[in-house]
C-alpha cells in the first residue's frame, strides 16, 4: 500500500489546520505545541483518527457522553498516539528534546511537510495598537526562526506557513519587515516561498477570515502556489446555528446534547455533522446579567430593523459602565444570521461574548462553543479540552478563537497534492 504523505505541524493549537489536512489525506507524525489545554485537545482528536481508522468509535462516543474519563479513555489508544503531541514552547532550550522526539515518532521515514504558524499577537496590527512599545522586543517576533530550524533538519519538499494579515505591515526595530526577513531565511534554508491573502468566506467557510498563507517548497522552482478552489455555498448565517437546540443565557450544557435531524447542504458538503451518531458536546450559554441582556436586545433590535450595528456611546446612560469611551466603541456585535458570514473569531471570544451576540432574541445570549466551532468550520465530533479534564467554555472559546478553519486548511492541502 502507498504511503500516506506526511506532515509536522509546529505551533499546532487545537489542530485546525492539521485537521484539514488530515481530511485531505495526510498523515500527522506530531503536533508540536506550548498550550497544555490546546494538547490535550489534539490528542483527543487523534484518538478519535485512530479510533474511527478500526471501526471502534463508540468508545470515542462512550467519552463525549461521560462514560469514561480522560484518563480510562486514554488507556485504549496507543502511547505512540499519545505521545505524538509534543506539549512544549519551541525556543533555543527545547529545540533538542522537540527534534529527539520528533525523529522517534519519524522512525526510518522521510518528513514530507511542515505546517503551522508562530502565534499572530505580535504581528497583528491590533496587538500594536494595543502595544506600548508596538511589540518591539516581543520574543514571539522571532519564532520563524525556529521554525526554520525544523526545515533545516528535515528538509521536506514543502512547508505551509499561516498568519496574520498584519504581518504584511509589521516591521522590526530597524524598520525591516518581519515577512521580507522570513523570506530571505527561508530562501537560505534551501526555499522558495509564494505567499497570498485567502479569505476564509471564498471557501465555505460561514465567517469573514482574512489570513496570509505562505508556502515555501524545497528548491529554486517557482509558481507552485495551491491556491484552493472558491465555495460559495449560497447559504446564510443562520445555517450555521439552524438545528442547535434553543437555549437561553446560562442554559445548555458542556456534554451531550440533543440535535436535531436537519442536514442543509453546507452540513453536509463542509462536513459540520457528523453521519456516526456522535455526540454534540460545548452547547452552553454564558449566564449573563440583566443589564447585559439588555444591550443584547438593542443591538438585535437595531439590525433587525436598519441592519445597523449598535455603537456604545448612543445606549443610555444606566447601560453606560465601561470607562474608556473612545475607542472599541463597538465592543456589542450581533452575529447577523442574515451575511452570508460572520465576522471573524477571535481568542478575546474566550473574556466576554459580548462582540459576539446571538441573532435570535428569544434565545437572547452570546454564542456558545459549538456555534463558534461551527463559524470556524470544525465538524460537530471536535471536541476541546480543558487542563483538568472537566469540561470548560474557556479554553474551549480561546482554542477556536486562535485555530484556522479547518474548511480552508483542508481546501489548501488538496490542492497541494495537485502541485507536489
Amino acid at each position: 500500500m502507498k504511503q500516506k504523505l506526511n506532515f509536522l505541524d509546529l505551533f499546532a493549537g487545537a489542530g485546525g489546520l492539521s485537521e484539514g489536512f488530515i481530511r485531505a489525506g495526510f498523515e500527522p507524525i506530531a503536533h508540536v505545541e506550548s498550550d497544555q489545554a490546546a494538547c490535550y485537545t489534539l490528542r483527543t482528536r487523534m484518538a478519535y483518527h485512530w479510533l474511527k481508522e478500526r471501526g471502534s468509535l463508540d468508545i470515542y462516543a462512550d467519552y463525549l457522553n461521560g462514560g469514561l474519563d480522560r484518563n480510562e479513555f486514554y488507556s485504549y489508544i496507543p502511547e505512540k498516539i499519545i505521545n505524538s503531541v509534543i506539549n512544549i514552547e519551541i525556543k533555543s532550550a527545547t529545540l533538542s528534546e522537540i527534534f529527539q522526539r520528533t525523529d522517534y515518532l519519524l522512525g526510518n521515514r522521510k518528513l514530507n511537510l511542515i505546517i503551522g504558524g508562530p502565534p499572530c499577537q505580535a504581528y497583528s496590527v491590533v496587538g500594536r495598537s494595543r502595544d506600548k512599545n508596538r511589540m518591539q522586543g516581543d520574543k514571539r517576533n522571532y519564532l520563524f526562526i525556529y521554525y526554520a530550524e525544523f526545515l533545516k533538519r528535515y528538509q521536506p519538499s514543502y512547508f505551509v506557513f499561516e498568519n496574520v494579515t498584519g504581518l504584511l505591515s509589521a516591521r522590526d526595530e530597524y524598520g525591516r519587515l518581519y515577512l521580507d526577513s522570513m523570506r530571505i531565511l527561508f530562501y537560505k534554508c534551501g526555499y522558495e516561498t509564494e505567499f497570498k491573502v485567502l479569505s476564509s468566506e471564498n471557501h465555505g467557510v460561514l465567517q469573514n477570515r482574512k489570513r496570509i498563507i505562505l508556502v515555501g517548497r524545497r528548491g529554486k522552482s517557482t509558481g507552485f502556489y495551491p491556491e484552493p478552489m472558491q465555495w460559495n455555498p449560497h447559504v446564510k448565517v443562520c445555517e450555521a446555528f439552524r438545528d442547535l437546540p434553543k437555549i437561553n443565557a446560562g442554559g445548555g450544557t458542556l456534554g451531550s446534547c440533543q440535535v436535531s435531524p436537519y442536514y442543509g447542504r453546507w452540513h453536509i458538503e463542509a462536513g459540520i455533522k457528523n453521519k456516526n451518531g456522535l455526540p454534540v458536546t460545548l452547547h452552553q450559554a454564558r449566564p449573563n446579567n440583566e443589564q447585559d441582556l439588555e444591550i443584547y436586545r438593542i443591538a438585535v433590535n437595531l439590525w433587525n430593523m436598519s441592519h445597523s450595528r449598535l455603537e456604545y456611546n448612543t445606549l443610555p446612560n444606566r447601560l453606560k459602565t465601561h470607562h474608556n469611551r473612545d475607542s472599541f466603541n463597538d465592543r456589542f456585535k450581533v452575529v447577523a444570521s442574515d451575511l452570508p458570514f460572520s465576522h471573524t473569531i477571535v481568542a478575546h471570544i474566550e473574556k466576554d461574548g459580548h462582540y459576539y451576540i446571538h441573532p435570535d432574541l428569544k434565545q437572547n445570549r452570546s454564542i456558545t462553543p459549538r456555534e463558534a466551532a461551527r463559524l470556524q468550520s470544525f465538524p460537530d465530533d471536535y471536541y476541546f479540552e480543558s487542563n483538568t479534564g472537566v469540561p470548560r467554555r474557556g479554553p474551549a472559546f480561546r482554542q477556536i478563537g486562535n485555530a484556522v478553519p479547518v474548511l480552508l486548511a483542508e481546501k489548501i492541502a488538496k490542492k497541494l497534492f495537485e502541485v507536489w
